[in-house]
This record gives structure tokens, C-alpha cells and sequence, in this order.
């Protein structure tokens, strides 16, 4: 059964946004989103970093980090590694194997023993592809 919101809803605009679940506000980011965990299963891409790395959000979230991020360290925690390269340019493989260059965000989740990794890219392949040329 698909719930729909009722035109009449008379709740304030706050209370809607606070009852909205985290993972539609992930969802509707334009910009890509990614999370993972320490063991570098991916739980969570939105379709913006779907499309940045030519693959729909399920066949990410079937793969796994080393897999999708190229030059990163496999062997260590993926949290830690994310961490560790936050708001640096990171490299991650597109499904037609060329690379993609990104700005991965420090992890919204801000605790130290938080076993997962939430990040938000900015894509910089084309920019950093014109400036080399």
C-alpha cells in the first residue's frame, strides 16, 4: 500500500520534516551520497552517486569499497579510511573502468565509534581533466 501525503495535512512544515525518514532526505539529495560501513560493505548510495559512477544505487550497494574507491587503503577499517581522506579528492572506479575524481566530504556521522561512514561527493573529473589539458 503506497501512503501519500493527505493535501489536508495540518501539521506544521517542521513537524512534516521531522517525521520524514532519514533515509528519503538521503534519497533526494542532488548530490551523491554515500554510506559505509567499517567492514566496507556499502548500505546506502543515492542516485546521484548512482549516476556519477555509472552503476544504479543497488549494484552499489552490492559492491564493496575496494571496489569502488581506487588507491584507498583496503585492508583497514573503511570508516577510518573515509575519514582519513575526508575533503580530499579521491578516486573511485566508473562501471566503464575510466576514473572518477571526487571531493569526498567528512562523514556526517561525527562520533569516533560510529560504525558507519556517511559522505557526500563533488564530482571533479571533468574540471580537473580540462585543467591538465
Amino acid at each position: 500500500m503506497e501512503r501519500r501525503r493527505n493535501d489536508n495535512d495540518d501539521r506544521s512544515p517542521m513537524s512534516l520534516l521531522r517525521d520524514m525518514p532519514a533515509l528519503v532526505l538521503l534519497e533526494r539529495f542532488p548530490v551523491p551520497v554515500l554510506a559505509i560501513a567499517e567492514d566496507g560493505q556499502i548500505l546506502f548510495a543515492n542516485a546521484a552517486f548512482g549516476d556519477m559512477v555509472g552503476y544504479t544505487p543497488d549494484e552499489v550497494t552490492a559492491s564493496r569499497f575496494s571496489q569502488i574507491f581506487h588507491r584507498l587503503p583496503a585492508d583497514d577499517s573503511a570508516v577510518m579510511v573515509v575519514r582519513a581522506h575526508a575533503d580530499l579528492v579521491v578516486e573511485l572506479v566508473h562501471r566503464d573502468g575510466s576514473t572518477v575524481r571526487a571531493r569526498m566530504s567528512k562523514s556526517a556521522l561525527l562520533r569516533g565509534d560510529d560504525p558507519v561512514a556517511l559522505a557526500m561527493f563533488t564530482d571533479l573529473t571533468e574540471r580537473l581533466w580540462s585543467e591538465e589539458v
